[in-house]
C-alpha cells in the first residue's frame, strides 16, 4: 500500500483539530470516534500448479475485489504438504484465516466451519445448479449442512506416451485397465520405460487406486455410507494391481511424492501415468518435443464401469471463527462470476462446478494453440461423464475424509504388489481398520 504523503499545512490543521478534541473531551464533549480500521479478508491457498492462475487470482481478481469492497485482501500460498497440518492449527488456534482452501473434501472439520448453503444459494440465482460432484463433496446429508463450497474440480485422466504405446499396437494409448496391463508390459519388456501408477501415501497414488477399484465394481463404502470394502470385487482390483506392478513398475513406486510421476513421464523414464493436466502443461513450457509425444486419455474402463476420481477437489471454508464471514462469502460469490477467467487462468486446470460460468469449455478446450494437437484436450470435454467424488458411490463424509487422509487404499494395495498380505487378507485388513474409522465418526 502506497505511503500517503502529508503537507505541514494539514499537518497543523491535523495536529490542532486534534488538540482541540482532546480539550472537548475534557471539558466533557465526547471527541470524534478515532477513524474505523480498513476491512481485510484473508485468504489460504495452495501454490497453484499454473503460477498464471495465481498471477490473475492474485494481482488482478483480489486487487479489483478489495478495491471495489474497501477490503485489503491477503492472500497466503502453501504447497499441497502443507495444507492438512495449517488447517489443524488454526482451528486448534482458533484463529487464522477467512478463507481456507482445501484440495480434497474437508468434512472432518464439519463443526468448525459455517453452513455454506446461502452461498451456494446465491450463485445458483446467477449461474445454475451445481454439479453432482460438487454437491456430494462439500454436503453431509445426515445433518443437511454444507461443510464447504466447491468452486472447481481437477480432472484426472491418463497421460501416455503415444510414441510408446504405437510401437506395441495401441495407437490410442490405452482404453481398458486390461489394455493398460498388457501394453505396459509390452513396453517394459521391449523398451525398458515402466508403467507409473503409484502406491505411496500420495495424492496421486490415492486418486489412481481408487479409479482402479471403483473400475472394478468395488468401493470403500456404499451408497448408504455401509463400508463395503472386503468385497470380490476389491480383491480382484489387488490382483490386478500386483500383476501390473510386477510385470510393468519398478519399487519407485512406494516411495513417491505428489509429483514422482510428473518428474517421470516429463524425463522420458515413463509410458503411462494418471494425473492432471499438470503433465502436459509443463511439458508445452519446458519441452514441447515431449510435449507432442504425451497424449491424453479418459477415465480407463474396468470389468465394471469406466470411473475415475477428480484429481483435487477446490473446497473452500469459512471458519466459524473467521473474522469477516461476510466478506468472504461475497468474495466466493463474485469469485463465481468472474470464473470463466480463473478457467482460462488455470489453463484448463479448473473445471467448473457451475457449467455456466464457462458456457464455452467445449469450443475451448478443443481448440487450444498451445496444445500439440489443438485438440489434445478435447477428451475432457465428456469429464462429469467418467469423475466422482471421493466416497463414491456415497457422499465424501468424515469418515470418508479420514480414510483419504491416512491413506488406507494405498497401505492396502501396496502391501499387496509387495507380497506382504495376499489380496483377500488385504482386504480384510482394510475393513477392520475402516471400520475403526466409521465407527468413530457415527
Amino acid at each position: 500500500m502506497a505511503k500517503r504523503t502529508i503537507s505541514r499545512r494539514r499537518f497543523i490543521q491535523t495536529a490542532g483539530a486534534a488538540a482541540l478534541g482532546a480539550g472537548l473531551g475534557a471539558a466533557g464533549l465526547a471527541p470524534r470516534p478515532a477513524r474505523a480500521q480498513p476491512k481485510s479478508l484473508k485468504i489460504m491457498q495452495w501454490s497453484h500448479f499454473v503460477p498464471g492462475y495465481d498471477k490473475w487470482f492474485d494481482g488482478v481478481f483480489c486487487k479489483q475485489w478489495g478495491q471495489k469492497h474497501g477490503t485489503q485482501v491477503i492472500v497466503d500460498h502453501i504447497s499441497i504438504g502443507e495444507i492438512n497440518a495449517r488447517a489443524a492449527a488454526e482451528v486448534a488456534a482458533q484463529k487464522g484465516h477467512d478463507l481456507f482452501m482445501f484440495l480434497s473434501p474437508p468434512a472432518a472439520y464439519e463443526k468448525q466451519v459455517i453452513d455454506h448453503a446461502e452461498i451456494y444459494q446465491e450463485v445458483q440465482k446467477k449461474h445454475g445448479k451445481v454439479i453432482d460432484l460438487g454437491h456430494k463433496s462439500t454436503f453431509n446429508p445426515k445433518t443437511k449442512k454444507y461443510f464447504a463450497f466447491s468452486d472447481s474440480y481437477v480432472p484426472d485422466p491418463g497421460n501416455y506416451r503415444k510414441d510408446l504405446w504405437e510401437q506395441v499396437g495401441f495407437p490410442n494409448g490405452p482404453s481398458t485397465w486390461d489394455d493398460l496391463r498388457k501394453g505396459a508390459k509390452a513396453i517394459k519388456d521391449k523398451l525398458g520405460n515402466p508403467c507409473g501408477l503409484g502406491l505411496s501415501q500420495e495424492l496421486d497414488t490415492n486418486m489412481a487406486v481408487r479409479a482402479l477399484l471403483w473400475s472394478f465394481g468395488g468401493a470403500v463404502q456404499d451408497a448408504e455410507g455401509k463400508v463395503v470394502i472386503n468385497s470380490p470385487q476389491t480383491v480382484e482390483a489387488l490382483k490386478f494391481m500386483r500383476a501390473l506392478f510386477k510385470e510393468a513398475e519398478t519399487p519407485e513406486v512406494f516411495t513417491w511424492d505428489p509429483s514422482s510421476n510428473n518428474r517421470g513421464i516429463l524425463s522420458g523414464k515413463l509410458s503411462f501415468v494418471q494425473n492432471a493436466i499438470s503433465v502436459t502443461r509443463t511439458a508445452e513450457k519446458e519441452n514441447p518435443e515431449m510435449s507432442q509425444k504425451i497424449q491424453l486419455t479418459p477415465a480407463l474402463q474396468g470389468p465394471v464401469r469406466r470411473i475415475a476420481a477428480e484429481h483435487v477437489m477446490d473446497c473452500y471454508v469459512i471458519w466459524r471463527f473467521a473474522e469477516n464471514k461476510e466478506g468472504a462469502k461475497q468474495f466466493l460469490a463474485d469469485y463465481m462470476d468472474a470464473f470463466g477467467e480463473a478457467f482460462k487462468a488455470s489453463e484448463f486446470y479448473n473445471f467448473p462446478c457451475f457449467p455456466q460460468t464457462v458456457p464455452d469449455l467445449a469450443a475451448q478446450i478443443a481448440n487450444d494453440p498451445k496444445a500439440k494437437p489443438p485438440d489434445k484436450y478435447k477428451v475432457l470435454g465428456n469429464v462429469l461423464d467418467w469423475a466422482t467424488n471421493v466416497g463414491y458411490p456415497g457422499y465424501a463424509t468424515a469418515a470418508v475424509d479420514e480414510v483419504f487422509n491416512t491413506f488406507q487404499l494405498p497401505t492396502m494395495f501396496a502391501k499387496v504388489a509387495r507380497d506382504e498380505l495376499s489380496p483377500e487378507d488385504a482386504a480384510r485388513a482394510a475393513e477392520r481398520e475402516i471400520k475403526r474409522i466409521f465407527q468413530k465418526w457415527a
